[in-house]
């Protein structure tokens, strides 16, 4: 396939312009049942099986005298939280001494909300994560380390191309009546209200052959609404799967060399569910500035994806993003050459002075989330009906919080004006501080891309103010025209950031901007102060601020534990309690259901354990050979447990169009508990079935 290269992606016979680059991918999908998943606050939201698994995909540049290395990390999960990077950090230098480090490895969420969660050690993620569950934070510093050593040992030369693009009918932005409050003259320099830009980073080894991307785009992975159970990546994750079943030709889901991370970007208040919000109960338009209907309220507002149902919805959203990066990869021509750097700082956002102007500075403040935190949005309403927009408490939950929690100090209150101040977390501190003082802010650069590396959730207006402020500090100090990225969901979770006018109106994504109204002046300075050290070859004179704490926090969690796994009488583990049909057709569902054990038994003792194939029968070799995975978009894997150690579970293939006919069978693989912590693999099989051509 070498003629079909691009002359740009022909090697070059000068190969000054080469990078030495490596790219990984692992698995990191943790136990999928009875853990909480990660994203919607929703405590009945509890994982009860797998539709698709989580990856993470590590990407190495390194210079070609191999001096500088630069990582950057993209897994399969809400968010980056300070825990898992601290682990991930010092795991790395067991292994690599100081070959990556706090500043040159950059760790990312896709912002999948339906990821296990359970991995953070401030006590606010707990409340809706049942704790600190030890099995989810090891499975996904297990895979990020894994992806990394993978991408080590694999590092060849190569080069990188850039490119970007539109992508269209994909995102809304879902507080748009926040977005109004910025200035009419800011607007109007922008032709929408979300980012509809997708940046690409093409590599290829010397001879041209591919060998991964990271795309950069900001949109929410929540087509895949609160009701969900299944463990999966979302449109994000199912974007990454199409283009490495396209570039991995003939391989099952997570196999294959090529990788493909859909990274997450300033995608706070950007929704993918583009038919917007409707009241459920009327079907009326709810876009309103409080995101509620006239009856039932906010709760009532839900906002829609393009398709029939949440599956259809992920999967049209996931193939749009993916076209456009199978295009932008394709065309992608513009190479990225020059020297690597990076700079990280650890900073206490509870208290940073901003220089706003020569006259006028300001603080940022302790910890806080507003009122409307509580009344979530349109992807996903909150409990007890708060609504967004608001900036008056209510005596009533002011009673219950100060009688619960504590009353939030006058200082508090001051600072974060207008935000009526719901949780104090700045000031709760029982039995471990509720939310991050010490936050990374960091940027990595590859020749003239810059990455920005944000530790929340920037809306759509930040993300801008910040890519402009770091664009214009490179320029003033002599480093023009970089490529600036914002990576999201970066190394420590702290909410949102919005713009100052935008906090005034004090939707969710205000009441959720922890550090105050200046938080975003705040980081608009820190990491203008990191490029310009970058720029000007300082980067060794930047203050390493202070050092996170690391609580020491062995496995607090609610999450009960695995009970033994009992069969019903006259059954054994892996026995067929409801049968598939004799006969299919392309488009049909297949469905088996077995005798089952805990999910977590097989989480919790092996990594990487494959729950299901489905299997074809080949006639020239009698043999099976399996087509499909637990990893595969069109299979789904349901646990349901039933009283004393019971459970069934059920299997279903959604057969796509194009199936070969021929002679199929589903299996089943699992492990059932005994006393005394013994754990015993078994398997069960399906009947055959045929599929029959139209």
């Amino acid at each position: 396939d070498y003629d079909e290269l691009s002359p740009t992606q022909k090697p070059s016979n000068d190969s000054s312009g080469n990078y030495l680059l490596g790219v990984g991918r692992a698995d990191c999908t943790g136990p999928v049942a009875e853990i909480p998943l990660m994203g919607f606050a929703n405590p009945d939201q509890v994982g009860g099986g797998l539709l698709t698994r989580l990856y993470s995909r590590a990407f190495i540049v390194a210079e070609p005298d191999d001096s500088k290395r630069v990582v950057f990390v993209s897994a399969d999960i809400g968010m980056v939280s300070q825990r898992l990077r601290l682990e991930v950090l010092k795991e790395l230098q067991s292994k690599y001494g100081e070959l990556y480090r706090k500043d040159n490895v950059i760790l990312s969420g896709t912002h999948t909300h339906s990821g296990p969660a359970g991995y953070f050690q401030y006590t606010l993620f707990w409340i809706t994560s049942k704790g600190l569950i030890k099995p989810s934070l090891n499975a996904i510093v297990k895979g990020i380390v894994k992806s990394i050593d993978i991408a080590h040992q694999n590092m060849k030369r190569g080069r990188l191309f850039i490119n970007r693009g539109i992508v269209e009918n994909s995102q809304i932005n879902r507080s748009p009546y926040s977005y109004l409050q910025n200035p009419a003259s800011e607007r109007s320099r922008y032709s929408s209200n979300t980012d509809k830009e997708m940046v690409t980073l093409k590599m290829v080894d010397e001879n041209g052959h591919d060998l991964g991307l990271i795309s950069w785009f900001a949109v929410h992975p929540v087509s895949m609404n609160n009701t969900n159970h299944l463990v999966n990546s979302d449109n994000m994750g199912y974007a990454s799967l199409l283009f490495e079943q396209e570039k991995n030709k003939g391989m099952l889901p997570g196999e294959g060399s090529f990788v493909a991370a859909f990274a997450s970007s300033n995608l706070g208040d950007v929704s993918p569910n583009i038919k917007g919000p409707f009241c459920v109960n009327t079907g009326e338009s709810c876009d309103n500035p409080q995101s509620t209907c006239p009856v039932g309220g906010a709760a009532m507002c839900v906002a829609m994806g393009p398709g029939t149902d949440m599956f259809d919805s992920t999967r049209i959203i996931g193939q749009n993003i993916y076209l456009t990066a199978k295009d932008l990869y394709a065309s992608a021509s513009q190479e990225v050459t020059g020297p690597l750097s990076s700079a990280h700082q650890w900073v206490n956002m509870s208290d940073v002075w901003v220089e706003l102007n020569a006259t006028h500075t300001v603080k940022t403040c302790k910890p806080a989330l507003g009122y409307s935190f509580a009344a979530g949005t349109i992807d996903g309403a909150g409990a007890f009906n708060f609504t967004q927009g608001l900036v008056e408490g209510d005596p009533f939950w002011d009673k219950v919080r100060d009688q619960l929690l504590g009353e939030p100090s006058n200082e508090t209150k001051a600072c974060h004006k207008p935000k009526p101040v719901l949780f104090s977390t700045g000031e709760m501190t029982w039995p471990h501080p509720w939310h991050p003082d010490i936050v990374d802010v960091q940027i990595a650069t590859i020749g003239s891309l810059a990455i920005v590396a944000i530790p929340g959730e920037f809306t759509t207006m930040s993300g801008r103010r910040l890519r402009e402020a770091v664009k214009s500090e490179f320029d003033s100090y002599g480093t023009a025209g970089m490529d600036v990225v914002i990576a999201g969901l970066c190394n420590v979770y702290t909410h949102y950031i919005t713009t100052y006018e935008e906090y005034q109106a004090q939707r969710y994504e205000a009441a959720s901007t922890i550090y105050g109204p200046h938080t975003l002046s705040a980081y608009i300075q820190l990491y203008r102060g990191l490029a310009r050290a970058i720029a000007t070859d300082t980067v060794q004179d930047l203050p390493g601020g202070p050092q996170p704490p690391l609580f020491n926090v062995t496995n607090l969690t609610l999450v009960p534990v695995v009970i033994p796994d009992k069969a019903p009488v006259n059954k054994t583990f892996g026995d067929v309690l409801q049968e598939v049909r004799q006969q299919y057709r392309a488009g049909e569902v297949a469905e088996v259901t077995f005798v089952s054990a805990n999910p977590r038994n097989s989480a919790e003792n092996m990594t990487e354990h494959n729950f299901l194939t489905v299997e074809r029968y080949v006639n020239v070799s009698g043999r099976w050979q399996v087509v499909q995975n637990d990893a595969s978009w069109d299979t789904r894997f349901y646990w349901t447990k039933g009283s004393s150690g019971q459970s069934n579970v059920t299997i279903e293939w959604h057969i796509p169009s194009g199936t070969e006919p021929g002679v199929y069978r589903i299996r089943y693989f699992g492990h059932y508990k005994r006393l005394l912590n013994i754990f015993n693999p078994f398997e069960g099989t399906s009947s055959e079935f045929e599929i029959t051509s139209l």
